[in-house]
């Protein structure tokens, strides 16, 4: 095992010691770790830097700020894709699509589930996997109901990739697809992330108005023409709302 290694560990050996307590003295923790004293110190000096954990007046140890963030995304994702879930599936079975549920992850989407049982030609998604928030009807989703401030910032601080041939390169493009997406409620994809697949995809909102999550039903191309488009935004828009309604969001 590499220092490095050894180090992560150790860190973990400490930080798994406040799952049964809530705060800790350095002595307790040098006994209760069992890792000589000079490294304890240095270990927590750099959780305690990372957040990680904090030391009070008391000079006791707690868990940090940082596990109160990564606390509340999980909770999130796993409130979102519990409620989902269930009417995913009724929508799936429904339009014999793919649909895929994702949640945004700093300038990313990440897709948390997907439901293709009935699909027969899979897709480029996957639970666990990530695309920027610019591409890809899902993604654009959330980048699309972000405040209008954040939005900006987020298009001034990156360089548009191309993914497949229909990824959005333009800014001026990308930028009116989501003032588009904005009034119309939806967002929609033709091969930006996979050739010749197309995705129709909505926000999802929590009980503080912030879009926290988006739903796409995805395929191949030729199936999101003409009266489909319309067949598919309808009932995606229900669901969408739907969840949205259950966790707290009131429509005005």
């Amino acid at each position: 095992m590499t220092n490095k290694n050894k180090t992560v560990v150790r860190s973990m050996d400490i930080l798994n010691l406040f799952i049964d307590h809530t705060e800790l003295s350095f002595q307790e923790v040098i006994e209760l770790s069992g890792i000589p004293k000079t490294t304890a110190f240095r270990m927590l000096k750099s959780l305690e830097e990372m957040e990680f954990l904090e030391k009070g007046s008391d000079a006791k140890y707690r868990l940090g700020i940082l596990f109160l963030k990564f606390g509340h995304l999980v909770s999130i994702r796993l409130d979102v894709r519990k409620i989902a879930y269930p009417i995913m599936n009724e929508l799936h079975n429904d339009v014999k699509e793919a649909v895929n549920l994702i949640v945004r992850d700093g300038n990313e989407a990440m897709y948390i589930e997907k439901i293709d049982t009935k699909q027969k030609v899979r897709l480029y998604t996957a639970i666990g996997r990530k695309s920027p928030l610019y591409a890809g009807a899902c993604s654009r989703a959330i980048l699309s109901f972000l405040p209008e401030a954040e939005i900006k910032d987020y298009l001034e601080s990156i360089e548009l990739e191309s993914f497949a041939m229909g990824t959005i390169t333009d800014m001026e493009r990308l930028y009116e697809t989501v003032v588009q997406a904005r009034e119309l409620g939806y967002t929609i994809s033709r091969s930006e992330l996979e050739n010749h697949t197309s995705a129709i995809a909505a926000p999802i909102f929590n009980h503080k108005g912030e879009v926290i999550a988006a739903m796409s039903i995805a395929g191949l191309e030729t199936n999101y023409q003409g009266e489909n488009v319309e067949v598919f935004v309808e009932k995606l828009k229900n669901v969408t709302a739907e969840i949205s309604k259950q966790l707290g969001y009131e429509q005005h």
